[in-house]
């Protein structure tokens, strides 16, 4: 008993289990290569016909719409900017992307400052407010 280990499993017999299984696996693998060789010789493709049982085909996707738009392509910065009380906007950093730009928004207390995409080309006066 003292040679078992804690669980009463003999040492001896967790290798020759391992090795019994390596022989099953061994011989497995043998039955498998010999079926894709006759799968070959049939004229299907080996990989084609068996995968081809569990994967199903993709469908078709819709076409792209034509023209994508700036902000799609992410063509632009993600700006905070502040409204000033005569309703213009006056831009305060600039981001790249917009997890930076709302991690330097999020200790924000001030109901005018505000973050936003801004697409290159267009005008920072479209983020004043009318």
């Amino acid at each position: 008993m003292a040679n078992t280990g804690p669980f009463g499993i003999d040492p001896e017999d967790f290798e020759r289990a391992l090795r019994g299984t390596g022989a099953e696996l061994s011989e497995l693998f043998g039955k498998a290569a010999g079926y894709l060789d006759r799968v070959d010789q049939a004229g299907v493709g080996a990989l084609s016909s068996l995968l081809g049982q569990f994967v199903q085909p993709q469908g078709t996707r819709p076409p792209a719409p034509e023209g994508e738009t700036t902000g799609e392509t992410g063509s632009g910065v993600w700006a905070i900017y502040t409204v000033e009380d005569t309703g213009e906007a006056r831009i305060d950093q600039v981001f790249p992307n917009e997890l930076e730009a709302l991690r330097a928004h999020r200790d924000n207390t001030d109901d005018r400052r505000r973050v936003r995409f801004l697409p290159y080309g267009v005008p920072a006066s479209v983020l004043d407010s009318p």
